[in-house]
């Protein structure tokens, strides 16, 4: 599809107009630097929202390993959002997040726990921008907000979105199959896939209710751009699916029986409860963010499909590995993306005293941001910027990211 410079090349010639005749307005948070206008010009800006999943939550670990030292990628500060105009505690955006694709700057204004609407900050909860306009005058504002605040002195050409997890309460079903795989014994298992509250959570009342919000929520996204004078064709909504974290029950290399798939692997579900997982969670949240895009009745929306990309380095597949179970000395060691999982185990007493966080646990990790960063690459550069993106064999590519290939 193609893609006009009319908001480019007005930019261009209206930039040194304005910054001699009108003083920019102040616009942002307390503390964030306001734009200036020789900023509309080239290069271009592709801007990341949504949640943990495009956030870069994870991305600190390079694999997983008994020894945190041996898998630490970017060490203790992975957090602090230094690549984001919007700082916001508990975002957990990370340098390894997939915004950052080289082709065009990257701006990273995901937050980790984010859902489709703003959760404002109170004593008992924190603040989690959703994609609206929310804003309490405070420094809180919401993504869509923010990123009109954003657009409005740079050139965004792509907006990619991931959202919808968290509407589906995704970490509480997780939490739920956990439990049911600790507390019963293997002889007498309880399930998770018949719990009320995972079924109802991915029904198709739910379903349609997420949706909507999704819906909602793009459009959101192209009123911020419109507010600053972009037509639909001056850039691409980039709405990406959920890629499927764990591996199949026949597929995990730990036994059922025992603890050790929990407390050695990370990945405690009871094998028919990783089928249900891999079989319906999963494509029941993607179908929803599908249904929406449809939905939202956008000119230039694009599906960028990651669903199979982490295929053989799912956590706990019998395909990848443990630093641990390998030769390798570190995430450094030549060969180490094609040896391990590229999904944080799933974290439970491992996280009470440090350096990991509960938070991590089942997100694309450092290898798993790379993959993603390379399949966002491929689309952007692409003549329409969607597609389906899976894994492409061993090895790396010249940015140093696991091979993927874009269909």
């Amino acid at each position: 599809m193609g893609r006009t410079t009319g908001h480019r090349g007005r930019l261009i010639r209206l930039g040194a107009l304005v910054a001699v005749l009108v003083p920019v307005p102040t616009l942002l948070a307390p503390g964030v630097a306001a734009f200036v206008p020789h900023d509309f010009a080239p290069p271009s800006w592709i801007v990341s929202v949504g949640d943990s999943y495009i956030s870069g939550e994870g991305g600190r670990w390079a694999g997983n390993a008994s020894s945190p030292a041996h898998v630490d990628a970017l060490g203790p500060n992975a957090y602090a959002d230094s690549n984001s105009a919007y700082p916001v505690a508990g975002c957990d955006r990370s340098t390894s997040a997939e915004v950052f694709i080289g082709t065009a700057r990257g701006q990273n204004l995901a937050c980790s726990g984010a859902g489709t609407a703003t959760v404002p900050y109170s004593p008992r909860s924190p603040f989690k921008p959703g994609l609206d306009f929310y804003d309490d005058h405070a420094g809180h504002i919401g993504q869509a907000l923010a990123l009109e605040q954003f657009a409005a002195g740079h050139h965004v050409s792509a907006v990619v979105v991931s959202i919808g997890g968290n509407d589906f309460d995704f970490a509480s079903i997780v939490e739920d199959c956990v439990s049911d795989y600790l507390l019963s014994p293997s002889f007498w298992k309880n399930h998770c896939d018949d719990d009320g509250a995972v079924r109802a959570a991915v029904s198709s009342t739910t379903v349609r209710t997420v949706s909507d919000r999704i819906t909602t929520g793009l459009r959101n996204l192209a009123q911020a751009l419109a507010a600053d004078g972009y037509d639909p064709a001056d850039y691409t909504l980039i709405v990406q699916t959920y890629p499927s974290p764990l591996a199949p029950g026949a597929a995990i290399r730990y036994p059922e029986s025992g603890l050790a798939r929990q407390t050695v692997g990370g990945c405690g579900f009871w094998n028919a409860d990783a089928d249900y997982a891999d079989n319906t969670i999963v494509p029941t949240i993607n179908s929803a963010v599908r249904a929406a895009v449809s939905a939202s009745g956008l000119p230039d929306v694009q599906v960028l499909d990651v669903a199979d990309l982490f295929d053989g380095h799912r956590l706990c597949e019998n395909t990848d590995h443990k630093l641990q179970e390998t030769d390798l000395s570190s995430w450094r060691s030549p060969g180490a993306a094609d040896l391990s999982e590229w999904v944080v185990n799933i974290r439970t007493v491992s996280a009470l005293a440090g350096p990991y966080t509960i938070q991590e646990s089942l997100h694309p990790n450092y290898w798993g941001q790379l993959a993603l960063r390379n399949c966002l690459r491929q689309a952007y550069d692409s003549a329409d910027r969607g597609g389906r993106c899976v894994p492409a064999g061993p090895g790396m590519n010249a940015h140093g990211e696991p091979r993927a290939l874009l269909r």
